[in-house]
């Protein structure tokens, strides 16, 4: 006989990688984007910085829906707050410039990163989580580094491009790590 428990995570798997698949394809997009408008600090280039932290925003809410046979963990709820005053923040900053965007995105980045780590360690029972560990430990120091450019006065808006690609490949090698469990579920 096979427990609710016991079946939770391995129906939570194929969610998540679906999830995980779909965060790593939006990240390389809004790179290839960002990067595209980062020279010029205007409306496109705003709208898209507003936008990854939304996208994190509603990918926390569904990963906190699909989590609910397993009991999600309240960090999750943790992860929605940061989000949405992220995108307060940036649509804030963006009236300053970059170095005040670099500022309240490695702010972000720091919070959301040792989130992201704390998620992964209480979910590496289910497999697939390495990578959004170290994903989260290297948030925390990207975004350092974000505060820092921002310090000296500068800062390029690109590296955020590289930040949000290296993101999205943790998500995707996640993502094939879970897929093993994924097909434990079928």
């Amino acid at each position: 006989m096979t427990s609710t428990t016991d079946t939770a995570p391995t129906a939570l798997a194929p969610r998540l990688r679906t999830l995980y698949l779909a965060r790593f394809v939006f990240a390389v997009v809004w790179a290839v984007l960002l990067a595209l408008t980062a020279r010029t600090f205007g409306p496109l280039t705003v709208g898209l910085l507003l936008l990854y932290p939304l996208v994190d925003l509603v990918a926390a809410v569904v990963d906190h829906r699909a989590s609910r046979a397993v009991r999600p963990t309240p960090l999750l709820v943790v992860n929605m707050v940061l989000s949405g005053l992220t995108v307060v923040g940036l649509a804030i900053a963006s009236t300053s410039g970059v170095p005040a965007v670099l500022v309240v995105w490695g702010v972000w980045a720091i919070t959301a990163g040792a989130v992201q780590l704390a998620v992964g360690l209480v979910r590496r029972r289910l497999g697939g989580q390495w990578p959004m560990i170290l994903s989260g430990g290297i948030s925390v120091l990207a975004g350092s580094g974000f505060i820092l450019q921002a310090s000296g006065g500068g800062g390029a808006l690109t590296g955020l491009a590289g930040y949000a690609t290296l993101g999205g490949i943790f998500f995707l090698l996640s993502a094939l790590r879970l897929g093993r469990a994924a097909k434990a579920a079928r």
